[in-house]
């Protein structure tokens, strides 16, 4: 194999990984808890929130919970959609 095969290779790696990382970026994940629904893009950055129902103020410190779980649960499939459309990038998935 040549150079500039090489360079031509690692060129259309670094396109194919620059896709892949935009479609996740574009991508909504949802976390849900029982009071809570996250919506998070693939850059983990909360795109909105809603409270399920209603809440009295000694059930706060349960909603606050509830709101660190559903988003843990989308931020959890954030991960794993890069893994599985970067996985197959070799190492060069933790770039992102």
């Amino acid at each position: 194999m040549n150079m500039q095969n090489l360079m031509a290779q690692a060129q259309k790696m670094q396109r194919d990984m620059q896709k892949k990382k935009e479609e996740i970026d574009n991508t909504l994940f949802t976390g849900n808890s029982e009071m809570v629904e996250v919506v998070f893009n693939g850059k983990k950055e909360m795109v909105s929130i809603k409270i399920k129902g209603e809440i009295a103020s000694e059930d706060m410190e349960i909603l606050e919970d509830m709101i660190v779980l559903a988003s843990k649960e989308a931020t959890t499939k954030i991960d794993k959609e890069i893994e599985e459309k970067m996985g197959s990038l070799g190492g060069l998935g933790g770039l992102f």
